[in-house]
């Protein structure tokens, strides 16, 4: 494809002279690359040497002609027929023989011959396209609309009006009817199977194939669409297959796979595209890539270390191990590499590549190295970090005393664990707890080991703070450190890890807490929570209604839990779902579609007396209240679980059974408002029925309007 990137180069360069050199040179070949034509043909048809092109380009047809495959062939001529502007002889004749020879059993054959053009030779450029097109035209057909309504899904058509009915992705609830003459301008056919038609047609299908095989799918979006870059990728996915809080977990897992597939090709650069292969990637195609353009000790060790870990076939293939062992061995050579570069040079070497030749000089640097810790902050790949631990634990007597003066020091938390787990020892112990507790009492030195462990505390992952003294300790000094970050932007990143710990499901880690702290530690609690920056007013409300819970007597001093429940909008799953959806159709369709509304209504003249602008004003007025409304509730809507439900008396996430005034039996369902259906008794808890019923233990009896009625049962609606 070494032509394709010289016309891309030229084009960007804006050489025309160079471009036609480029194309009669290539004309001149004999080889026909259907796949490389069209790409060529395609920079061109996009850039703005087009229209000055179009009297050259039937130069290809020779080679076009002979190209073997079909698909290939019909997609060349194709797009000879968009950009040429001669109207030859020749040319007539080829898309003449070609619709014959394809179509010409079709009833509507001469019809669409007239549309396209092709009755008479004045112009016909473009018509095999707008061929293509009406033949692509029948109901439940997907086309793209190259003007910015999306993808559409063919209605109806007829060729009497000479016009066909779409619905678009972009004009929500809104039928278009074209004229064939307009779709010819704007409109793009699109295959059943193609990525954007099923993106538009079933996207919770494309979905779950996204999840369980991500490399299929952006196989087939790299096919239909070209090459994308990451960012193009993430516009493509986000929010209509993978749900914008989902994604950048996806495309971590995705991008990792991605880098080990033979076909598609993963760019080092992320600005740069991931593309498509001709084929599948050979070994020795990969340690070359791995290894271009790398000239630094860092950059040539990293791409060594990705190459084995990515592809581990690479040290299964003699000729491919031999190539990476002398990579990292020409670095040993080097005379300007440091002392800690040839420790992980000789690390890689002898951990990676099982390379012993220098086993004894690495061990003997190890046993002699006085800066560890410096020389451990050196080493950029962990896999070497750990390695450098391992042989320094059995080569060094005093490895104890080092490995707990790096415990809260060292930068990952996977290392951390090693080191903790290697110093939990029984003659050690004791000297391991004094040091975790000097880590609690003194947070603020070591803020990311305090977080680390910390969680450690809270999922019991370790036994020296389970204790309800030992679990205030490790709380209080998190929320010291919470408070301390108000005061350092720069570790905003940790601070935001913080807060989501503490008030994640509806702050269950201060739930748990504050059920075994004593009076005093929940009073230290809400005192320390007061000065937090990051805690939100509503957050900080919500912890005294909380501290209240656990400690009644608190409610005194405090917002009682009513004044919590009062500030939450409770729902289900099922509600929560059904606003956020909501929420997003209005941010992302409708008030998109309104807005086009409004430009087109402008477009009509007097806006004093336009009545359709004065409609689609009002809409987005509507529109944006709905959406701030929603939103607004949104922020206080927390999700109803089990544990929230308590079955003593009626409440929130109850289903009630009454007796009413002649002793029928009825139940209802307390729920959210976003969950209320009076039709299967479902009730708001806002609702005076149900507000009448809260707080009612089975036996209870209440009156509603005039009427009285017993609590026989109460349980849970999850039962």
């Amino acid at each position: 494809m070494a032509y394709v990137e010289e016309f891309r180069n030229q084009i960007q360069a804006r050489d025309y002279a160079k471009i036609m050199q480029l194309w009669h040179e290539y004309c001149q070949g004999d080889i026909p690359d259907g796949q490389e034509i069209i790409d060529i043909l395609q920079l061109i048809k996009q850039s703005d040497f087009a229209k000055p092109f179009g009297q050259y380009v039937e130069a290809i047809l020779p080679i076009a002609l002979t190209v073997p495959e079909e698909a290939l062939k019909l997609e060349t001529l194709k797009l000879i027929f968009d950009l040429q502007t001669t109207n030859s002889e020749t040319l007539f004749h080829i898309a003449q023989d070609l619709l014959k020879s394809r179509f010409s059993q079709d009833p509507t054959f001469n019809d669409k011959i007239r549309l396209v053009g092709m009755r008479n030779r004045d112009n016909f450029q473009g018509a095999l396209a707008n061929f293509l097109l009406l033949n692509h035209i029948q109901k439940g057909n997907f086309v793209l609309h190259t003007a910015g309504w999306g993808v559409g899904e063919i209605m109806d058509f007829s060729f009497l009006r000479e016009q066909v009915s779409i619905e678009f992705e972009n004009l929500q609830g809104a039928k278009k009817d074209i004229s064939f003459k307009n779709a010819f301008k704007t409109l793009v056919p699109l295959a059943q199977d193609h990525f954007l038609a099923r993106r538009f047609a079933d996207a919770e299908k494309l979905e779950a194939e996204s999840r369980d095989n991500p490399v299929q799918v952006i196989h087939q979006m790299l096919v239909n669409l070209g090459p994308k870059t990451a960012s193009e990728i993430k516009d493509l996915f986000v929010d209509i297959i993978i749900p914008e809080e989902d994604y950048s977990k996806w495309w971590q897992q995705a991008r990792v796979k991605l880098k080990k597939d033979d076909i598609i090709d993963s760019p080092d650069n992320p600005k740069l595209a991931y593309t498509l292969r001709k084929g599948s990637a050979s070994v020795a195609d990969r340690v070359q890539k791995a290894f271009s353009g790398k000239k630094s000790f860092q950059d040539i060790l990293a791409a060594a270390h990705n190459l084995t870990r990515d592809f581990p076939e690479t040290l299964k293939d003699a000729q491919s191990k031999e190539q990476i062992t002398s990579k990292v061995k020409g670095l040993i050579e080097s005379p300007s590499i440091s002392e800690n570069e040839l420790l992980q040079a000789l690390l890689f070497l002898e951990h990676t590549l099982g390379y012993t030749a220098h086993q004894d000089t690495l061990k003997t640097k190890i046993a002699s190295l006085k800066d560890i810790s410096t020389c451990l902050k050196s080493i950029e790949i962990i896999a070497l970090k750990k390695r450098f631990l391992t042989l320094l634990q059995s080569l060094r007597s005093d490895w104890q005393e080092i490995f707990s003066s790096m415990l809260f020091t060292i930068d990952q938390n996977t290392l951390r664990d090693y080191l903790l787990k290697e110093l939990d020892t029984d003659g050690n112990r004791e000297k391991l707890k004094k040091q975790l507790k000097e880590l609690f009492a003194h947070p603020k030195q070591h803020p990311e080991a305090v977080v680390w462990y910390f969680q450690k505390v809270i999922s019991a992952e370790e036994s020296y703070f389970q204790s309800a003294e030992g679990k205030a300790v490790a709380f209080e000094a998190f929320l010291i450190l919470f408070h301390f970050l108000d005061s350092k932007p720069e570790l905003r990143d940790l601070s935001k890890k913080m807060y989501n710990i503490l008030t994640s499901q509806r702050y269950e880690v201060v739930r748990n807490f504050l059920k075994e702290a004593d009076l005093h530690f929940v009073k230290e609690f809400l005192l320390l929570a007061s000065k937090c920056q990051a805690f939100s007013d509503h957050d900080k409300k919500i912890l005294r209604s909380l501290a209240a819970v656990a400690h009644p007597s608190l409610g005194k001093d405090a917002d009682s839990e009513e004044d919590y429940e009062d500030s939450v909008l409770w729902t289900t799953q099922e509600g929560y779902s059904k606003v956020h959806e909501r929420i997003k159709q209005i941010g992302t369709v409708e008030m998109v579609a309104n807005a086009r509304e409004v430009e087109v209504a402008r477009g009509h003249g007097d806006l004093r007396e336009n009545a359709e602008y004065k409609a689609a004003c009002e809409r987005r007025s509507r529109l944006q209240s709905e959406l701030k409304a929603l939103s607004d509730q949104f922020r206080q809507a927390r999700i109803i679980t089990k544990d929230d439900i308590t079955c003593d008396a009626v409440g929130i996430g109850t289903k009630v059974s009454l007796k009413d005034p002649k002793g029928s039996a009825i139940s209802y369902t307390i729920l959210g408002p976003w969950d209320a259906n009076p039709d299967a008794n479902v009730l708001s808890f806002q609702s005076k029925l149900a507000q009448a019923m809260l707080g009612k233990k089975p036996g209870d009896s209440f009156e509603f309007k005039a009427e009285k009625y017993t609590v026989t049962s109460i349980k849970s609606f999850l039962e």
